[in-house]
């Protein structure tokens, strides 16, 4: 139990928990002074911690100017000078910091907890952490760590955000005892968010079927890949359902890419610096489409704290590269390194997928690929969909209650 004074919270009450970690922490945080500069207010917290907070910043943050059930900024930033400033400002009675502006005879009121959270000043000087578990093929002996049951994910938000952590933290996860009836996997799904539908049509059935239009309709070994990477904004996570699988052969194949550009980076960091600047010319020119798709972009991305954002490699879909002269040989010494490592079975984890497995990972950070398979020996039937990123981080967001 939680013991705050009188009150006793049982800890498996996620509501009434987080109620009292609120309070804790209103009553931890509390501003002590407050000092004005030319274009800031400085705040000295209790704890000794220091915040500046711009005019202009603070106008516009104004917890009056966001509209109570669309919850979104309805204040107009145009109707204020760049010299806004207050007129005077204050500490209420209950803590909030209180600004009278200049213009417009408005006055704000700040939550001090809401300004701590969101203080730039302390927040920029924080050390960035990656929310990424790295993995190589040693997961292999710890699949507990990124495999869930299809009741848990149902039946209860716990098992939901238990899936999409293994997905956020770990790139891929593996949902055991779906249903094998068809589309049956939609349902699943759907405790996420809507999915995405692209041109193979959701679900979109992996077979072996005479005149493919992608070699992952065929029963030939598939090269460790992304997904549709001549898309602008290729799919954020695909979702492989097993109906079938009685084939001899077919091992699936799982690899991080976040990884594997982490070991480029650290033992080869010119090749590293080649394939995250150098864009490459994906294409699909599917022969049942009225589209020809064309794309270029680096094959490895990284976001504003250098961290990994995107993995787009597939040797099958990569068209003539037409980069500067001097720059190919340069480009295919890198690129042939990059894919002799994710081919390597130091990084791969593998495994047969069985009836009623559901393999979900994320399609810009894991690679993915299969051994070739008999199909005189067996029918093997997956069906596959496609989800963006945003709905699975957005999702975890709100079941989280993180704050905005």
């Amino acid at each position: 139990m939680f013991h705050n004074y009188d009150l006793q919270i049982d800890i498996y009450d996620p509501k009434k928990v987080i109620i009292l970690i609120y309070r804790h922490m209103v009553q931890a945080v509390s501003i002590k002074n407050v000092s004005k500069n030319d274009k800031s207010l400085e705040i000295e917290w209790n704890d000794g911690e220091k915040s500046n907070f711009h005019f202009m910043w603070l106008r516009d943050n104004c917890p009056y100017g966001v509209h109570p059930t669309a919850r979104q900024r309805s204040f107009n930033l145009l109707t204020v000078s760049n010299n806004i400033h207050p007129k005077t400002y204050s500490i209420t009675q209950d803590g909030k910091l209180e600004i009278k502006w200049s213009e417009g005879e408005h006055t704000s009121h700040f939550d001090p907890l809401w300004l701590r959270n969101h203080c730039y000043t302390i927040n920029n000087k924080k050390p960035y952490t990656s929310p990424y578990v790295l993995w190589d093929a040693r997961l292999k002996d710890d699949m507990g760590k990124v495999t869930v049951e299809c009741e848990e994910v149902m039946n209860s938000d716990e098992g939901l955000i238990k899936w999409m952590e293994q997905l956020h933290h770990y790139g891929f996860s593996l949902l055991h005892n779906a249903p094998t009836e068809k589309k049956s996997a939609l349902k699943i799904l759907h405790r996420i968010s809507h999915i995405r539908e692209t041109f193979f049509g959701t679900p979109f059935d992996v077979i072996n079927i005479p005149k493919p239009n992608n070699t992952a309709y065929t029963s030939l070994g598939l090269r460790n890949h992304s997904d549709l990477p001549y898309y602008e904004y290729m799919p954020g996570y695909q979702f492989l359902h097993c109906l079938v699988n009685d084939a001899k052969g077919g091992l699936s194949l799982v690899i991080d890419g976040f990884h594997v550009a982490k070991y480029l980076k650290e033992n080869d960091p010119s090749a590293f610096e080649i394939l995250a600047k150098t864009h490459v010319k994906f294409k699909d020119n599917d022969y049942t489409q009225n589209k020809i798709r064309i794309f270029h972009s680096p094959m490895i991305k990284l976001t504003k704290d250098n961290d990994f954002s995107e993995i787009r490699f597939s040797v099958a879909t990569m068209a003539a590269m037409d980069c500067p002269p001097n720059e190919m040989e340069k480009f295919y010494f890198a690129y042939k390194k990059f894919a002799k490592l994710v081919h390597d079975d130091e990084f791969a984890v593998k495994f047969r997928i069985k009836a009623g497995d559901i393999l979900s990972f994320d399609n810009r950070r894991i690679l993915h690929g299969r051994t070739e398979f008999d199909p005189n020996s067996g029918l093997r039937h997956l069906q596959g969909y496609y989800s963006d990123r945003d709905e699975i981080l957005s999702r975890l967001n709100y079941l989280k209650k993180i704050e905005i």
